[in-house]
């Protein structure tokens, strides 16, 4: 069971909350990622679809981040699964 509950708690998470946050990230890419496909097949739709998402979800993941200097934890870089 180690192997589903290690990362999470790594980054202060249970399983069920790392499951959301991660699909909070995933849902939305796979969304950007149609978009994108369906720019490539019709330029005129989604043009900036794929970009925004993408600068969005950096954004939380960069505001979210916890920085190990402040926390006390020991240099951890911190992934959030992408």
């Amino acid at each position: 069971m180690s192997i589903f509950t290690d990362h999470p708690r790594e980054v202060g998470e249970t399983y069920a909350e790392h499951f959301m946050v991660a699909s909070s990230f995933g849902v939305p890419m796979i969304g950007a990622g149609l978009a994108c496909l369906m720019h490539g097949v019709f330029p005129f739709l989604f043009k900036n679809t794929g970009s925004n998402v993408v600068r969005r979800l950096y954004a939380r993941m960069v505001a979210n981040r916890i920085r190990p200097e402040a926390s006390g934890q020991r240099g951890q870089q911190l992934d959030w699964c992408i």
